[in-house]
């Protein structure tokens, strides 16, 4: 018999939830990962090819990607073909466009 926490739980991700605030979650969830911050803390010391990046965090090359995709998706990075290799580069602005974006869709008005 499920609990009655778990009977909320379980409405409240079937309840219809607003684009705007699962933007906000996915930039949120994509760094709520160690891993994915040691990514990002590379990254901004300048590009690098995901082999580099699988050397600094010492993950497999598929773990490496599902962590830039996540990323990726979050806008936090942007990515491009050289040749055979991917390269990774941090947003920087994504941060900024994301407190502001933030704080309209919370209603918490402009910063002072």
């Amino acid at each position: 018999m499920p609990t009655p926490a778990r009977i909320r739980s379980t409405i409240a991700s079937i309840v219809l939830q607003p684009d705007d605030l699962r933007d906000l979650r996915a930039f949120h969830k994509a760094l709520a990962d160690v891993n994915r911050l040691r990514i990002v803390r590379r990254l901004a010391e300048g590009e690098a090819s995901v082999n580099d990046l699988i050397n600094h965090v010492g993950l497999s090359q598929p773990l490496v990607s599902h962590h830039l995709k996540r990323l990726r998706v979050a806008g936090l990075i942007d990515s491009r073909r050289v040749g055979r290799e991917t390269i990774c580069t941090l947003r920087p602005e994504a941060f900024g466009e994301v407190a502001e974006r933030q704080r309209t869709i919370l209603g918490l008005g402009v910063a002072s």
